[in-house]
């Protein structure tokens, strides 16, 4: 359970750091242009790990249905609005958003059993945990007053100003 709880950790840092250099890509080259980067250095990334530590059994694909591949493509998607969110929103918010959406549809589907998932009851612990975190985006995003924004606006402008915008 120890190392499951430590891999999530690393996977949302790493997730929190991949859309700030999304983000950063998306300014110079557009949507698309980022999508396809992310995505195709991604896969090459993970082609060549796969092929270091799998070797041949990497494309041994046994008893996978072919509707598991849209994966990939869910993917783009993935990729494409978070970069748009981001742009929109900026990172913390963005961000924030994208994971309340992802825990409340994860939540939902658990409690549907969808695509062959255990069953996990709903309950309203699980809906109150979900509704505490977006209040805390509420408050985060709408809480602080004027001069908290303007620390805010001014900590930004000078983040731009070192990173040569």
């Amino acid at each position: 359970m120890i190392v499951g709880f430590i891999f999530a950790l690393i996977a949302g840092s790493l997730v929190s750091l991949q859309n700030i250099f999304n983000s950063k890509v998306n300014e110079r080259a557009g949507s698309w242009a980022t999508t396809t980067l992310v995505l195709g250095l991604g896969f090459l990334a993970s082609l060549t790990m796969g092929l270091i530590f799998e070797g041949g059994k990497l494309f041994q694909l046994y008893g996978m249905k072919p509707w598991y591949w849209m994966s990939g493509v869910i993917g783009v998607g993935v990729v494409t609005c978070i970069v748009q969110g981001i742009k929109r929103l900026g990172p913390t918010i963005g961000v924030s958003i994208a994971l309340i959406s992802q825990l409340a549809f994860a939540l939902w589907w658990d409690s549907m059993g969808f695509m062959g998932l255990d069953k996990v009851p709903f309950t309203f612990k699980h809906l109150l945990g979900v509704l505490v975190i977006v209040a805390g985006i509420v408050v985060f995003k709408f809480g602080g007053g004027k001069e908290s924004q303007a620390k805010s606006k001014m900590i930004q402008n000078g983040l731009k100003h070192l990173g040569g915008n």
